[in-house]
């Protein structure tokens, strides 16, 4: 299959996540679920679909409205950011204000969003990812990336910083494990496709702060059963895979199992238990 050669904003992906990593709280105790640790993990990759200095310049100009608009004075969510370097959207930490126009912003982008949402089951964790929160990052990465590599020239991915999860060794752990996943889909396919890994800070990329945005949206629907946020912004959302969906990844033929997108949503019932 010969690969298509992109014009460079279209080499670009973005990586973000929701909810967290954790398994465990001290003395290997298990915590999933508990106050501040989340029953599920999602990494989320986004795609824009026209010229990225463009919707910078969007983001940016909405991040300094903010910054410097007097009824946002005193909201401490707001300020800690500018002390630690500058004003984010961040929708975890966000006010409802300032949520809104962030979707609002969303809904004005050409952009594609996808994600792979992983329950945290304990016993995938252990013999699946060795116990190892840096393993469950990368092989989350590799569903991400198993289906891009036989389609394109260079990927450049634009991750969101995260410890020891987005090392470079670790990063690279993924992609190899994608090669491996993509080759076992399409044994003849070139997967020769070159990826770039850039790792950044929300501050140095505000583009990661809209992947930010799509990831907490899809989060409230498996943590929370509230769908209104996703509802907004679902036709820009092309594929939500819940890869550990067991019950009904693998149904018969024609079904669509734990896959959705524009025509089979998330709905409520995707509340994780």
């Amino acid at each position: 299959m010969s690969t298509i050669i992109l014009p460079t904003f279209k080499r670009h992906r973005f990586l973000d996540e929701a909810g967290d990593t954790t398994f465990y709280g001290k003395g290997k105790v298990p915590i999933v679920g508990q106050q501040g640790v989340s029953k599920c993990f999602i990494l989320g990759m986004l795609k824009i679909n026209e010229p990225l200095e463009k919707v910078r310049e969007k983001i940016l100009s909405l991040q300094e409205a903010i910054e410097k608009d007097p009824y946002f004075g005193q909201v401490s969510s707001i300020e800690k950011r500018k002390a630690k370097g500058g004003f984010y959207i961040h929708a975890k930490e966000d006010i409802p204000e300032i949520r809104r126009m962030a979707f609002q912003l969303i809904k004005t982008i050409n952009c594609r969003f996808e994600a792979i949402v992983a329950r945290k089951m304990y016993v995938v964790y252990e013999r699946k990812h060795n116990g190892t929160e840096a393993e469950f990052y990368a092989d989350l990465l590799s569903h991400l990336l198993k289906n891009k590599l036989n389609k394109y020239d260079k990927l450049v991915l634009n991750i969101a910083k995260r410890s020891k999860c987005t090392t470079h060794a670790n990063l690279q752990k993924g992609l190899n494990k994608s090669v491996e996943r993509s080759i076992m889909r399409n044994p003849v396919g070139a997967n020769d496709c070159e990826v770039v890994f850039n790792v950044q800070a929300p501050t140095s990329e505000p583009i990661l702060n809209i992947a930010d945005y799509f990831c907490w949206a899809i989060q409230r629907v498996f943590e929370k059963g509230e769908t209104r946020f996703y509802d907004f912004i679902s036709d820009k959302i092309s594929q939500v895979i819940d890869v550990y969906d067991f019950d009904n990844f693998r149904q018969p033929k024609g079904k669509s199992g734990a896959h959705y997108g524009k025509r089979r949503k998330l709905t409520s019932e995707n509340l994780v238990q």
